[in-house]
């Protein structure tokens, strides 16, 4: 029997791959952008198989709706995936409190009113799977994206708790973390209002490497994000709840798992003395 899904951010990019995979898998979905006319053309694709959904992830209102449509059309959920998302470049500094938590908001909240609508859903038939789209910056970070970071970090240790609370319940948690995909996080990213020119010389780089994204030809294609996110979704046995998705993704994160080492075994030393001889 086909699985069931909700998908949210699917106008393009990672979200548009995923459904169109899960789709052409023989699974029904309900997907999800702040404008379905965004969607038309992929529901169009798959007719009875793909659900057209309207969502403002800032607002209750709008994710009660999601999630109502979703279980009237399709029957219930399976599986959810939390992948919308947009970015915001600027300092610490620089953001705003209104812009903080605008970032947070789509990226931290939003999931998490998605995952306690459906947990009801999936305790009451005894399966489910959430999947909260993360990023290698779930684990580092890098300059000019604080506010961004600080999100994927909140997602990330709110799954890490949830995965054990869900568990006895027979619903999964995965987090996934892409590397440097071809969409359009880099071109539809927004700035922070106030921008101040000390940190250009940090921070511009980065932006300008976000922006191209999607014309490096060295990023992954969502097409292989999409066909790994279904093996997850298929495995049979139990899968660890951070997964890295792309090569380039294992290897920003072994960069980075080797610093927290270095930088925990300098703390120890710094606060308990050097090891005895």
């Amino acid at each position: 029997m086909g699985r069931r899904w909700l998908v949210t951010g699917c106008s393009s990019g990672l979200g548009h791959a995923l459904a169109t995979a899960a789709a052409r898998a023989g699974d029904e979905l309900a997907v999800t952008a702040r404008k379905t006319a965004d969607l038309e053309e992929l529901a169009a694709a798959w007719p009875g198989r793909i659900v057209p959904v309207p969502l403002e992830l800032r607002d209750a209102a709008s994710c009660e709706d999601a999630v109502r449509t979703a279980l009237d059309r399709l029957g219930g959920i399976d599986v959810l995936v939390n992948n919308a998302g947009v970015g915001l470049f600027g300092a610490v500094e620089e953001v705003s409190d209104t812009e903080l938590r605008d970032q947070l908001e789509t990226l931290v909240v939003g999931p998490w009113r998605l995952a306690r609508l459906v947990l009801p859903l999936m305790r009451a038939q005894g399966h489910g799977h959430i999947l909260n789209v993360s990023s290698v910056v779930g684990r580092m970070a890098f300059p000019g994206l604080a506010a961004y970071v600080a999100g994927k970090h909140a997602l990330e240790g709110m799954s890490q708790a949830l995965a054990v609370e869900a568990a006895p319940h027979n619903i999964r948690v995965t987090v996934l973390e892409p590397g440097m995909f071809a969409t359009r996080y880099g071109t539809s990213m927004a700035e922070a209002r106030h921008r101040i020119a000390d940190y250009d010389a940090t921070n511009r780089e980065m932006l300008e490497g976000a922006r191209g994204l999607a014309e490096n030809p060295e990023t992954g294609r969502p097409e292989d994000f999409a066909a790994r996110v279904l093996d997850i979704v298929r495995a049979n046995t139990p899968t660890p709840l951070r997964i890295p998705v792309g090569d380039d993704a294992f290897g920003y994160l072994e960069v980075a798992e080797q610093a927290y080492r270095e930088e925990f075994a300098e703390a120890r030393t710094l606060v308990q003395g050097p090891p005895a001889a």
